[in-house]
């Protein structure tokens, strides 16, 4: 009894480490207020997520390296912290200069803490409850990317200022900071790891391994877009304000965490394939639909749909690469955390062709594009039963 008693207590902080991890898909809205505050471009401001996601690429394989030596806890402590001066620095001095700066700071401690948080979770439960206890994770996760969109809503319109948004911030990270400091988390010394770059990136000489890697790249890419693309297409369609427009991101969210909660049940009654088949395939017939839509609650529904039929694809992929190098699971999971760089690729996209076209129709065309390699993936990978 006492040791499950310490093991809920361990539990507990780390599932909330989730809810921090969802704090990066606030970039979606606050793009918007960025946007408006300074007067950017659609190209300017689609590099916003691209400060945010960039990261991705250039640190999930360092900071993995980085864990092996220090230990999960002390990294996850570590992300915590860069994400609070992250959160700071905006709030004491609001020009786009900071923003950039937290933006980058917000990607980088996601990163560490997108590497590190799974793995301390094993610590603390094993066998049936890890699963359980992911899945957890994984919801909590959504439902922060679900209240971000009205937490900045309740700043602009209650506080008086959207920029509230980062203090408030700044605050659940350091109680989640402090909540995890002062329990105990037995850890076991941690192995030397042959990890490196080289040998990490070198599993995309495999043609299976390299097509699903691009599509964590692509997914990541429709989650961010969608996220962004939102606000935008009620603003420029029905006339909404920038903070009526969240709205938009929180549907998105809160069918993608729907999606992600009956994808559990699903999953595990149906093939893997298969439903990753379907899911896109209504994505990108609700995607075409979209093109043509202008009332407000056309749009909700079909970002909506979107965001129910999307949610489980990255896992998905993430199963089918470990399933076709089972005997490389670490370095694949590596390199698939590295993958989530594809939020720092399509926005920029996205604002050129909108910029381009002059309607947000050249955002939707990126995001189309994106899921279409996603329906090759779908269709066009066999991987081991």
């Amino acid at each position: 009894m006492k040791e499950s008693s310490t093991s809920i207590k361990a539990l507990l902080p780390v599932l909330f480490g989730f809810f921090i991890m969802g704090f990066c898909d606030v970039v979606g809205i606050a793009t918007s207020y960025v946007k408006a505050d300074f007067g950017l471009s659609e190209t300017i401001a689609g590099f916003l997520p691209s400060m945010v996601f960039l990261w991705f690429l250039l640190l999930a394989v360092p900071a993995a390296i980085f864990m092996n030596r220090i230990g999960r806890k002390k990294t996850v402590l570590v992300s915590m912290l860069v994400t609070i001066v992250g959160m700071i620095i905006p709030f004491i001095d609001y020009n786009l200069y900071t923003c950039l700066i937290a933006f980058a700071l917000l990607g980088i401690g996601n990163t560490i803490l997108q590497v590190s948080l799974n793995p301390l979770l094993t610590n603390v439960v094993k066998g049936n409850v890890l699963a359980s206890s992911l899945t957890a994770g994984q919801v909590l996760k959504a439902v922060s990317s679900f209240c971000g969109p009205f937490i900045a809503a309740f700043a602009a319109t209650v506080l008086g200022n959207w920029q509230y948004l980062f203090p408030i911030f700044a605050l659940l990270t350091l109680i989640s900071m402090g909540w995890l400091m002062f329990v105990h988390i037995r850890e076991k010394s941690p192995e030397q790891s042959n990890s490196s770059w080289g040998a990490t990136f070198g599993l995309l000489k495999d043609r299976t391994i390299l097509l699903l890697f691009l599509g964590i790249v692509f997914v990541v890419g429709v989650d961010v877009g969608i996220n962004t693309v939102a606000p935008k297409l009620l603003i420029e369609r029905c006339g909404f304000d920038v903070t009526g427009a969240g709205v938009g991101s929180s549907v998105y969210f809160a069918f993608r965490t729907i999606g992600a909660f009956v994808g559990t049940f699903l999953l595990a009654r149906v093939s893997g394939s298969k439903y990753f088949r379907v899911n896109i395939l209504v994505a990108i017939a609700a995607m075409i639909v979209l093109f043509f839509m202008s009332g407000q609650y056309s749009i909700l529904v079909l970002i909506a749909l979107i965001g129910f039929t999307c949610s489980s694809i990255f896992s998905l992929i993430f199963s089918m690469a470990i399933q076709a190098r089972p005997e490389k699971a670490n370095e694949i999971s590596g390199l698939m955390v590295t993958g989530i760089f594809g939020g720092a690729v399509i926005p920029p996209l996205m604002g050129y062709c909108t910029d381009l076209i002059g309607t947000q129709a050249g955002s939707l065309i990126v995001i189309l594009c994106c899921m279409c390699y996603l329906l090759y993936c779908s269709v066009g990978i066999k991987t081991r039963k």
